[in-house]
């Protein structure tokens, strides 16, 4: 994997309709070739950073060095990268000001005098702090709707205590998690055999299918716990969805695996009732995103 940085001059001024047009461009093919990165824009110049497979990134450049829309395609940088600087954009974008870029602690007047594709070549040593800062506020839009349901720092300390106590409850309960899966897939391994060593040979009855499916399920439902859990140690995710996904995905283990011969009817309905409120529930999650 590899970072790649370039810079270069806009033809003509780009307008916020030119630049909004050229940011779905460039997020919707990043995205379907698995780049992330970043576009700046400011006084006639782009500054962009892309992340990910070297060849596809290679690619990726020699097509936009084509785009008429910009002259003096410059490469400033390629690296080869352990991690992505901005794995949450496909492209994320900023316009900034040259007052906020001259506050930025090694630009200076870089802004006004050097904010050009030979000035970005030559001057080399501030593309980290540029790249720094282009990331944490990029983290700030994401914090602006993250939620962390055990925050490490808090104005008690008793409740910090606490809520780091629980953190290593939380940390305990997923080990032990990973034992219940993987005791589920020997018990998945064991179902089948035990099924396909019974008459008929080799062969698998309807009611040993359910079954079979039945232990899939649990292991599946398992590791979706596992998630959950861990959740509640991470500060970019509201576990919502993810709740939901595994109530879904439990009442959905138990419809497969009804015995309809001895069930009364308003226990199923009720099933019913409770697995369409649960997919209505995730589908208007999944929309509202």
């Amino acid at each position: 994997m590899i970072r790649l940085t370039y810079a270069s001059t806009a033809i003509k001024d780009f307008s916020p309709e030119n630049l909004l047009a050229l940011l779905k461009t460039c997020r919707t093919n990043n995205g379907a070739n698995n780049i992330t990165g970043i576009l700046l824009y400011s006084h006639g110049t782009f500054f962009q950073v892309l992340e990910g497979d070297e060849a596809i990134i290679d690619a990726t450049f020699e097509t936009i060095k084509k785009d008429k829309r910009h002259k003096d395609v410059t490469l400033i940088d390629k690296l080869p990268i352990t991690e992505r600087a901005f794995p949450y954009w496909s492209m994320g974008f900023e316009k900034l000001e040259g007052k906020e870029l001259s506050e930025m602690e090694g630009l200076n007047d870089f802004f006004e005098k050097d904010f050009t594709p030979a000035g970005f070549a030559s001057h080399k040593h501030i593309i980290g702090p540029l790249l720094t800062h282009l990331r944490s506020k990029l983290v700030k839009h994401v914090t602006l709707e993250s939620h962390e349901e055990l925050p490490m720092q808090h104005e008690d300390p008793f409740i910090q205590f606490l809520h780091r106590t629980i953190r290593l409850g939380v940390k305990f309960l997923a080990l032990l998690m990973v034992v219940v899966i993987l005791f589920g897939i020997i018990d998945v391994v064991y179902v089948m055999f035990e099924r396909i060593t019974q008459p008929p040979f080799m062969l698998l009855t309807i009611n040993g299918m359910l079954e079979t499916f039945g232990a899939f399920l649990a292991v599946l439902i398992a590791i979706e716990i596992f998630l959950n859990i861990t959740l509640y140690i991470r500060s970019d995710v509201i576990p919502v969805k993810l709740v939901v996904a595994t109530a879904l995905m439990a009442i959905s283990r138990k419809v497969i695996v009804f015995d309809y011969k001895h069930l009364p009817a308003e226990y199923v309905s009720a099933s019913a009732l409770v697995l369409v409120a649960l997919g209505i529930t995730y589908w208007l999650i999944q929309k509202k995103e």
